[in-house]
């Protein structure tokens, strides 16, 4: 491993987020609390408690996850994207630097960058409502299983993309909308039974709900299959990373 050129590339990335620190870092933190205060406020006035616990606690995991996924794949994929658009990729295609050095440098910062704002989102929510981790190893587990899958997913958008415009398709169209309806604000419980089948095939539904029960130990699906559902997704998100850089999808273009 040539450790020097990973720690370049991570240091450059970790450097460009510091730049754009307001983007970056307070506006998915404002965001974030503001769906916490409404949610929290206009629901759990009603919805006192799910499963033992309060709502506004109750809510938190699912926050954390929504912030995770959509900026651990818009950091990932901007991150990729822009050498493309401004040709210095082909620095690193011409460098002796080997595709698991350029994946480990890119997708660990955008892993870092979306970690820390999970646990700045954490330390803000304990501000609301006083929380409990049941299990801080599986939290701390699955916050990072999540945050390298999908700043995964994120390299691969970022190669895929031909513009600025489809670097925003997949997480505004597609993981947001799932992460909204994959349990963020509720439990399938409350769901009449036909919803409750049809959101066990929004993979979504498995990483709230794992991450949920470290916090608390409830969960609307068993751990064993949400850990089997982010091994997979994670699996297919290296296999893809593979395909790229073995057939040269899209980086020399």
């Amino acid at each position: 491993m040539n450790l020097p050129a990973i720690i370049s590339i991570y240091k450059f990335e970790m450097a460009r987020w510091g730049r754009t620190f307001l983007q970056s870092l307070v506006s998915p933190v404002i965001a974030t609390s503001l769906y916490f205060v409404v949610f929290g406020a206009a629901i759990g006035s009603r919805i006192t408690e799910i499963e033992g616990v309060p709502y506004g606690a109750f809510i938190v995991p699912g926050l954390i996850m929504l912030t995770l996924l959509t900026q651990s794949v818009a950091n990932a994929s901007f991150g990729i994207y822009f050498p493309r658009f401004t040709g210095t990729i082909y620095e690193h295609l011409s460098a002796p630097i080997s595709p698991v050095e350029i994946v480990v440098g890119y997708v660990g910062a955008a892993a870092t960058k979306s970690i820390i704002l999970g646990l700045i989102i954490l330390a803000t929510a304990a501000l609301f409502v006083p929380l409990q981790i049941d299990h801080p190893v599986w939290m701390a587990g699955f916050l990072v299983l999540t945050a390298v899958t999908f700043s995964l997913l994120g390299f691969v958008i970022g190669i895929w993309a031909d513009g600025f415009e489809q670097l925003q398709l997949v997480p505004l169209l597609i993981i947001t909308p799932l992460t909204f309806l994959g349990g963020t604000f509720y439990s399938l419980n409350v769901l009449p039974p036909v919803w409750q089948t049809v959101s066990l095939f929004n993979p979504v539904v498995y990483l709230v709900s794992g991450f949920r029960w470290s916090f608390y130990g409830t969960s609307d699906v068993s751990i064993e299959v949400s850990l089997v559902m982010i091994g997979l997704f994670l699996a297919i998100c290296l296999g893809a990373v593979w395909w790229i850089f073995k057939t040269g999808y899209r980086l020399k273009s």
